[in-house]
């Protein structure tokens, strides 16, 4: 069974992490972590023919001697965003620093291209954009190539505007700091990059003595509890935050987490120990404790 603090994984999380680097899982390597976060051979089994199904995978073999090939589909869809993650942890370091500038977007796209104003509106919140009022959302950081790149995709760019200001004032509040706490749920941003850090200190300690199993549970437990917290984060400048920032500390553990983990990378590599070796290897020999 799992350790009591890790993070819940759905099924489908961890099938779509145990992908290799060929683009192939072995099944075998599937159940044998999937035990060891609590789920039953048959979770896993309905999860994989659902996701056969859905055209997600190509399965060879059956049960555990079974090898499952990510279709194009899939290996496209998983990627995490590396240059928000590089972002994220260029900040914590100090690298990137505010220049008092508030970038804002508007848009108001008609009833009839719902789906493409729903898919608007996802794109500015990931970007860490919060509402103002009605269809004006505010962001910290210059966000304006990707908000235009994802609006002439879904063919609204005459329906977006973009503005920058250095005297935001929203209901007679214009202190920076005071804004952000307004206009972003900093308390539950917290939270989550709490149980982050709880989670990754807790595999630390673990992982110097962990065996091949253990190690592959604890790297697709980390990632779905550093995308938990970091998700919803905004990733404002450190000069709107509440200081010293809990996600500094939450990222720096992580960081650390993934350094143990690169020292006995398995011979065929899931493509997790890649994508979030590639960022944080950067900055792990700085965070790591001696």
């Amino acid at each position: 069974m799992a350790a009591p603090h890790e993070p819940e994984v759905s099924t489908r999380t961890l099938v779509e992490s145990m992908i290799r680097e060929d683009a192939t899982i072995d099944a075998g390597e599937l159940y044998d972590v999937a035990n060891a976060l609590g789920m039953t051979d048959q979770q896993v089994r309905l999860c994989i023919k659902r996701l056969a199904a859905d055209g997600r995978f190509v399965q060879e073999g059956r049960g555990r001697k079974a090898v499952l090939h990510a279709t194009a589909t899939t290996r496209a869809a998983i990627e995490p965003d590396l240059e928000f993650i590089r972002f994220m942890y260029a900040q914590d370091r100090g690298q990137v620093s505010w220049d008092g500038v508030w970038h804002l977007a508007a848009f108001a796209v008609p009833e009839s291209a719902r789906h493409a104003r729903d898919a608007m509106r996802d794109t500015i919140v990931g970007l860490g954009g919060a509402p103002i009022q009605g269809g004006l959302y505010v962001c910290a950081n210059p966000w304006e190539d990707r908000l235009h790149a994802a609006a002439d995709d879904l063919g609204v760019t005459a329906n977006i505007t973009t503005a920058t200001s250095t005297d935001l004032r929203v209901g007679g509040v214009h202190e920076p700091r005071e804004l952000a706490a307004r206009l972003w749920p900093l308390d539950r941003i917290a939270d989550g990059h709490r149980r982050l850090l709880a989670t990754a200190e807790g595999f630390l300690r673990e992982l110097r003595t962990a065996a091949h199993t253990r190690r592959l549970t604890i790297a697709v437990a980390l990632a779905a509890e550093f995308t938990r917290a970091v998700e919803p984060d905004p990733l404002l400048p450190p000069q709107l935050l509440p200081q010293p920032w809990i996600g500094t500390a939450a990222r720096a553990s992580t960081a650390a987490c993934w350094a143990e983990l690169r020292k006995s990378e398995p011979a065929q590599q899931i493509r997790l120990f890649r994508w979030y070796s590639e960022v944080v290897g950067e900055v792990a020999a700085t965070t790591s404790p001696p």
